[in-house]
Formats: C-alpha cells, sequence, structure tokens
C-alpha cells in the first residue's frame, strides 16, 4: 500500500495489517549523481565492448525496413540511460523496503544490457545476441513490475527503453536473417 500522495515511504507489516510512514526527502544530490552516472558510464562500456571493427562492419550489412542512420544509436542510448539512472535514483530515494531487489534486478539487466555489443558486433554473434536480447526484455520486465510497485514514475521512465529493446530485437533477427549467407560455418 502507498500513501495517497504518492510519495513514498516504507511499509511495516505486523500480521494481517500494513502501516505505512510516509516521509518527504530530501533531494540527494550525490546519489543522483551517482545512479545516472554509473548507468551513462556502462553505457559507455558497453559501446567500447562493441569494438570500433564491429561497429565498422555494421556497415556493410543488409538491414531491414526502419533502420535509423548510425549516428541516431549513440544519441537514443544516451538519452535511454539517462532515463534509466533517473529511474534506478528515484526507487533508491523512495525508502521502500523492497528497494534492493529491485535495484538489484536494475544492475543484472543493466550488466545484460552492456554485454550485448560484445555478443552483436565484436563476435558478431547475431543470433545468439538475439536471444541475449530476449533474457533482457525478461530481466527488463522484472525490474520494471518492481520499479512500478515501488515508483509509478520510475517504472514509465523506463518504458521507451523497453521500447528501444523490443526495436533493437527486430533490427537483430533482421540483420541476421539477412546476412545468412555471410556467416562462415
Amino acid at each position: 500500500m502507498r500513501p495517497p500522495d504518492g510519495t513514498g515511504g516504507e511499509r511495516l507489516g505486523y500480521g494481517m495489517s500494513t502501516v505505512v510512514i510516509s516521509r518527504r526527502q530530501r533531494f540527494d544530490w550525490k546519489a543522483a549523481l551517482f545512479f545516472i552516472g554509473f548507468t551513462l558510464l556502462l553505457g559507455a562500456l558497453g559501446g567500447l565492448l562493441g569494438g570500433a571493427s564491429g561497429f565498422k562492419s555494421f556497415e556493410a550489412l543488409q538491414k531491414p525496413p526502419l533502420t535509423p542512420p548510425a549516428a541516431v544509436f549513440p544519441i537514443v542510448w544516451s538519452a535511454l540511460y539517462l532515463l534509466m539512472g533517473i529511474a534506478a535514483y528515484l526507487v533508491w530515494s523512495s525508502g521502500d523496503l523492497d528497494r534492493g531487489a529491485s535495484l538489484r534486478m536494475y544492475f543484472l539487466q543493466l550488466l545484460v544490457n552492456i554485454l550485448w555489443p560484445l555478443f552483436f558486433f565484436r563476435l558478431q554473434w547475431r543470433l545468439f545476441a538475439f536471444f541475449w536480447l530476449l533474457l533482457l526484455l525478461a530481466l527488463l520486465s522484472l525490474t520494471m513490475a518492481g520499479f512500478r510497485y515501488i515508483r509509478k514514475s520510475s517504472y514509465w521512465l523506463l518504458v521507451p527503453y523497453f521500447l528501444w529493446v523490443l526495436f533493437a530485437g527486430y533490427l537483430n533477427l533482421g540483420i541476421y536473417l539477412l546476412n545468412l549467407s555471410l556467416i562462415h560455418i
């Protein structure tokens, strides 16, 4: 149960009843910068794992319809990582008793996210990368469910990320299927 003002709060369970203690917290700049900065840093690490040679070979591949220009990807991912970091901070700052489990799931899905460029670009394991994205979507769904329970605004901040990962799955599978003749067995 959440306080009616939507500020979050602590839940203290006593048998069948639950007591909710509502409190407003001050904005913690250090924590916000940690969550946003750490998320952006891990996103940049994912880009480095993809490797420059992997990105260059990507240009030569046949791509499915609706594939945006290459310059769009770092812009979109930066915006998404920013939203993700804000969402994580809002969950952390909620004071909710379940925030630890939700944040652990958040960091797990983030780890899965940053490994995808390694599989797709550097190693060129396109089909494996597609199934890795399915794992990411499952973990992201669990993260979003936990965030929604704690703070709905955090859930909504992750919706664009979820939709982009769905789109990335379409692109990933499309690229795999359109370039089957390039796979060396």
